[in-house]
């Protein structure tokens, strides 16, 4: 299964796939074990996404344009990768602003904008473009909320995703991924994470619509109460 998933991946190319149900299906399951028991292959999780997301598209996709910002994102399609996402230019922004926040997170973990999976499954350039957002905005989310890119920190934010999005690979994160984790840090995910990701996600705006590009010069703080995003509390390990 593997195998068939990597020559999938690769055969894709620059070009959307085009599946039937029963091959989808397929792909959802492979890419599903393949990312549980190896959770750095970013390749069968993009995979996992797009080949269960759909209708959680489909619902984004409708947030997304009832909202002034989110219809422009629909129309224009800026993508979050490229020079203008370099941690150079990135760390041009006012120190304590989000962009100089997102430049020393990016720094930090060796990320880069321009190496996430594009999107292969996805027929519909609209559904693809949610699909892509949602994953070029992923990090946005770690330095809004506070989370470090450790299993714990991937976790709580996937919860806090789940709440946002309805994506399945988000709920199966969610979900499955504590069992990666010591007993004392799914005690912390329980008791502090998950409560704070419930009712910080329900009380933001969708983080989805939002316009990143336009905030990267504000004050980190200012954008986070324009937003209504309470950062996740500390959490109480040793």
């Amino acid at each position: 299964m593997l195998h068939r998933l990597q020559l999938l991946h690769v055969a894709a190319g620059a070009r959307a796939l085009h599946l039937t149900p029963f091959q989808r299906a397929g792909v959802a399951v492979g890419a599903a074990v393949v990312s549980f028991l190896d959770p750095a292959r970013s390749d069968m999780v993009a995979l996992l996404g797009e080949a269960t997301g759909g209708p959680a598209l489909a619902a984004l996709r409708r947030q997304m344009a009832g909202t002034p910002d989110g219809a422009w994102l629909l129309t224009h399609r800026p993508r979050v990768r490229g020079a203008a996402f370099s941690v150079a230019a990135l760390a041009a922004h006012p120190p304590g602003s989000l962009g100089a926040a997102y430049a020393a997170y990016v720094a930090a973990h060796g990320f880069s904008a321009d190496a996430r999976s594009e999107v292969r499954l996805l027929d519909d350039p609209e559904l693809a473009y949610v699909m892509a957002r949602y994953r070029e905005v992923h990090d946005f989310w770690h330095v809004l909320a506070e989370l470090p890119p450790t299993v714990l920190g991937e976790v709580a934010l996937k919860w806090l995703e789940m709440v946002q999005t309805g994506l399945p690979v988000a709920a199966l994160a969610a979900l499955v991924g504590p069992a990666r984790l010591r007993a004392k840090e799914r005690a912390v995910l329980r008791t502090v994470y998950a409560p704070w990701a419930l009712r910080a996600g329900r009380a933001c705006v969708p983080l989805i619509a939002v316009r990143y590009e336009e905030l990267l010069p504000r004050p980190l703080d200012e954008v986070r109460r324009a937003l209504r995003l309470e950062p996740a509390p500390a959490p109480p390990l040793d």
